[in-house]
């Protein structure tokens, strides 16, 4: 049993020029991988799943036209300046998918342990029918319909450690009490894109299936791990999932530049530790991380090391 790592040359050509969200995030953290002695003990993704009929079960057909024909024209963002576009970022986007979908059926298929997946765009901000926040296509949700639909898993957790809430993830699922979306990020009142309020819970059928922890500026990992270990837990022990996303983003990092938290890559590793002993104890340790944001190529590259050990003891 295996541990997959997630990884295409494709997402490299996503070209944003000057942004913090750009390719060399995953060739460092390709570099540092292999400098640590890591890679070789990683399984790759190997086939592709054919993404867009799972797209179409989380985006409107009016976006997913509009963002295909901005690309064609050359446009150099869509819906916002944050969201930067080249003419190969439709086709990137759907391969991030593609290889996302893939990852999924591994896992459930018992052919590895887990995975963490280095993607690029990220995906939590992207909304039904429009790119918020560096995002395009929302890889985590597409990859929680398709657990449900292809799988016919019945309960999804994701949970979120990205610094800025996934306002995208959340929406998606706010009526669904089959999805239970949990997020741990800087306060919406001091960071985009501004949701993320611990009174925002779900709605209808979904209520009490959304857990929003937001963290004041220069909150520390113990601070970080006690709203884990207190409110998230419990609440994700209630729930019982199948299978757990996990939307891995490192900005919360004392050294990246776009937040003011100050975890360290230690908070992630014991993070990514007592995630795994939860899914073991709860859905045969099947857990799927996709890269979000971390902007400090140093700290990022360290942070995934330190989430990719935890993977790997796991797995044996």
């Amino acid at each position: 049993m295996v541990t997959l790592f997630g990884y295409d040359e494709i997402f490299l050509r996503h070209l944003t020029g000057r942004h913090p969200e750009r390719p060399v995030r995953l060739s460092h953290i390709i570099e540092s991988l292999k400098k640590n002695g890591l890679w070789d003990r990683l399984a790759p993704v190997e086939r592709r799943v054919e993404p867009d009929e799972w797209i179409g079960l989380i985006h409107s057909s009016e976006y997913i036209q509009r963002l295909q024909e901005a690309c064609r024209q050359g446009l150099p963002f869509i819906d916002c300046p944050d969201s930067a576009i080249c003419p190969q970022s439709h086709e990137v986007a759907r391969q991030a998918v593609s290889l996302t979908l893939a990852a999924c059926d591994e896992i459930v298929g018992g052919r590895a342990d887990n995975g963490f997946l280095a993607l690029r765009p990220p995906g939590h901000h992207a909304e039904q029918d429009r790119s918020m926040g560096f995002c395009l296509f929302n890889n985590i949700a597409v990859a929680a319909r398709y657990l449900q639909k292809r799988h016919g898993l019945g309960r999804i957790l994701i949970l979120d450690w990205d610094v800025h809430h996934g306002n995208g993830t959340q929406h998606t699922f706010e009526r669904d009490n089959t999805v239970f979306y949990a997020s741990l990020h800087q306060h919406p009142a001091t960071l985009y894109p501004g949701t993320g309020w611990p009174n925002e819970v779900g709605k209808g059928p979904g209520r009490g299936f959304t857990l929003n922890l937001p963290l004041e500026p220069g909150a520390t990992d113990e601070q970080f791990l006690e709203f884990f270990r207190i409110n998230f837990l419990p609440a994700a022990r209630d729930f019982r999932p199948d299978f757990v996303l996990v939307s891995a983003g490192f900005d919360g990092h004392h050294r990246d530049p776009l937040a003011q938290l100050n975890l360290t890559e230690a908070g992630f590793e014991t993070i990514s530790r007592e995630t795994m002993a939860f899914a073991r104890e709860y859905c045969g340790g099947r857990v799927l991380s996709l890269l979000e944001g971390g902007y400090e190529l140093e700290a990022l590259s360290n942070s995934v090391d330190k989430h990719l050990r935890a993977y790997l003891d796991s797995a044996g």
